[in-house]
């Protein structure tokens, strides 16, 4: 009888333990999901955004200055498990944030297309949140498969790349790049002046 119970007084501590580590697990991974429903509450709308960091300041031309950028919250059928978010940089359409809810946190992938809707050959990069992060902002530090690709093609600076989005509700969202090198590039929109809807992304089929 005594055996048994050290059986059962075993089991018990071990379902105990078990229950823990899934309740810690849970609470790890709450503000992955409050972010998601931060941006969802902007489903359909889109907001113009500013370049607010920029280093270091280099002689090449910036894609990105003097162009108007708009972001759209637009792919929202899976509004708790995946929001996409086309970039658009003046004319160019080619861009969209994929933000997807992982087991453990959030997945940002880059889909970038030809005018045509066909990938471009740098496309599906990004990387997954690798701590819990908080309701305002999430990081992405880059994966084996992007870092993999950027030395296909020869972007050797981007292995290094963490990319950030921010969400506060009723001010701004942000989008952030940064490298240890100090290079860091942030755009950040306001969300208290809807604009006019971009047309769609680049190969859009919806």
């Amino acid at each position: 009888m005594m055996r048994l119970s050290m059986v059962t007084a075993g089991c018990l501590v071990g379902l105990t333990g078990l229950l823990q580590g899934c309740q810690q697990k849970n609470t790890a991974t709450i503000p992955a999901d409050t972010f998601l429903k931060n941006i969802s509450t902007y489903c359909g709308k889109a907001f113009a955004g500013k370049i607010v960091a920029n280093e270091p300041k280099t002689d090449t031309p910036d894609p990105f200055e003097g162009k108007q950028l708009i972001m759209h919250v637009r792919g929202c059928d899976q509004p708790g498990t995946q929001i996409k978010i086309p970039f658009h940089v003046g004319d160019d359409h080619s861009r969209t944030w994929i933000l997807t809810r992982t087991e453990n946190g959030l997945r940002l992938k880059h889909d970038h297309r030809h005018k045509d809707g066909s990938d471009d050959a740098v496309t599906m990069y990004g990387g997954d949140s690798e701590t819990a992060g908080t309701e305002a902002r999430q990081e992405f530090p880059v994966d084996a498969e992007s870092i993999a690709m950027f030395k296909k093609e020869g972007l050797t600076a981007s292995v290094e790349n963490t990319w950030a989005m921010e969400i506060h509700p009723g001010e701004k969202f942000a989008y952030e790049l940064t490298r240890p090198s100090g290079r860091k590039f942030r755009v950040e929109f306001d969300l208290q002046k809807p604009v006019a809807t971009p047309p769609a992304p680049w190969g859009s089929q919806d």
